[in-house]
């Protein structure tokens, strides 16, 4: 249910005071354990491949079939079909936007992160000043959607500072994003009133227990909260909705799965949202931590085009953690949004920065080299896609 403003209502609270809803997408994830989805994917034909094909419509039966082993002899006319409806409902424009990482201290022991409390490397937090010249910087080279970045950190980089360091930059930008820990409502409301209108959240595993196995300590732990959080900013009136899981955690095929399902459910739920999905693999970060399930170039390309013929509607996003070649390979089959020049230092665009990256970069082209290789493919690169009016 909504109340007089479109946002979503039926929120209680939990006995620690964080505030839980009572309709979530964690009450959907009940009734698709692992071991349900893994045998729906696994029990899928060639003959429910093309029924998925065929279909207009969302549905599990449908989205299992595309990510199933047997639908890889058919990823040729999945590539056309997702290239045909990206299309139909995006035309030929691939959207630009920057991160801009402001932290890398973070209180959570992620394995698979640089940024994990346990890895002894540099640590550097930007102050607000640091950071407006950083995003300044940037601005001159032509990117108007900005990325704001930072590990859990709530003592150096605090609501406050982000209320701060967003209200000092959002007359500079046509959009700020932020990829940062899941906050209450009231804290994502604070951040939206002072100018952002984006949120990106990746659940990183949607499977409860390899989830702890994974985040060990710290308050990212807390599997329901993270998952919950995209509607929390939902609720607090962010208009772009991002979420993803981190390829090669989990099956690609499951954890793929399960996004499909969030997404669409977001889009059904949130309807006033815009719903996005992000496709992060596991690159090298310091730790030296090895993705247990490894996600092939092939298996990449069947998830977006998988996520495409069943979201339609969504936008697909692919950052620089792939390489050049892969990006330009794929960018056809369903991309609409791209990051260039990035770092995942903090700062580190306008100077060096001697601080631990949170993974490496693979693709180091400039803006202007993607955008004329994007140009060079036939399609239309912006760095502006909208205005604040546009979602006022």
């Amino acid at each position: 249910m909504r109340d007089e403003d479109g946002r979503l209502s039926g929120a209680k609270s939990a006995s620690d005071g964080t505030e839980r809803l009572d309709q979530s997408f964690a009450t959907v994830l009940r009734d698709w354990p692992v071991d349900r989805v893994r045998e729906l994917i696994d029990s899928r034909t060639d003959a429910d491949v093309e029924c998925a094909l065929r279909s207009p419509h969302f549905a599990p039966d449908c989205l299992a079939a595309l990510l199933s082993p047997a639908a890889f002899g058919h990823l040729e006319r999945m590539a056309q079909a997702s290239a045909r409806l990206t299309r139909q409902r995006f035309g030929r424009v691939i959207q630009f936007y920057v991160p801009l990482y402001v932290s890398n201290y973070c209180i959570n022991s992620c394995l698979y992160c640089g940024f994990n409390c346990r890895n002894t490397v540099p640590r550097q937090a930007l102050s607000v000043e640091d950071a407006v010249r950083e995003a300044h910087f940037l601005s001159s080279e032509g990117f108007q959607h900005l990325l704001l970045v930072a590990g859990e950190d709530p003592v150096n980089v605090p609501v406050a500072y982000f209320e701060q360091l967003v209200s000092a930059l959002h007359d500079r930008f046509a959009s700020i994003n932020i990829e940062i820990y899941p906050m209450d409502v009231d804290d994502y409301a604070r951040l939206v009133n002072a100018g952002i209108d984006s949120l990106t959240l990746y659940q990183e595993t949607y499977d409860p227990e390899l989830y702890a196995q994974v985040h060990p300590t710290g308050p990212k732990r807390d599997f329901r909260f993270r998952l919950e959080g995209v509607e929390r900013g939902a609720r607090a009136g962010v208009t772009f909705l991002g979420i993803g899981s981190l390829l090669g955690l989990g099956d690609w095929r499951v954890e793929s799965f399960y996004v499909g399902l969030h997404a669409r459910y977001l889009q059904q739920r949130c309807w006033r949202q815009h719903v996005s999905v992000s496709f992060p693999r596991i690159q090298p970060a310091a730790g030296a931590f090895e993705p247990p399930c490894p996600v092939s170039d092939a298996d990449f390309a069947q998830i977006i085009c998988a996520l495409r013929l069943q979201l339609p509607d969504a936008g697909l996003v692919l950052s620089t953690r792939e390489s050049a070649r892969l990006r330009d390979n794929l960018l056809p089959m369903g991309i609409t949004r791209l990051s260039a020049g990035s770092r995942t230092t903090p700062g580190g665009y306008s100077e060096e920065s001697d601080a631990e990256g949170q993974f490496e970069v693979q693709d180091h082209r400039s803006l202007a080299d993607v955008m004329n290789s994007v140009r060079s493919m036939g399609f239309d690169p912006v760095c502006k896609d909208w205005d604040a009016s546009y979602h006022a």
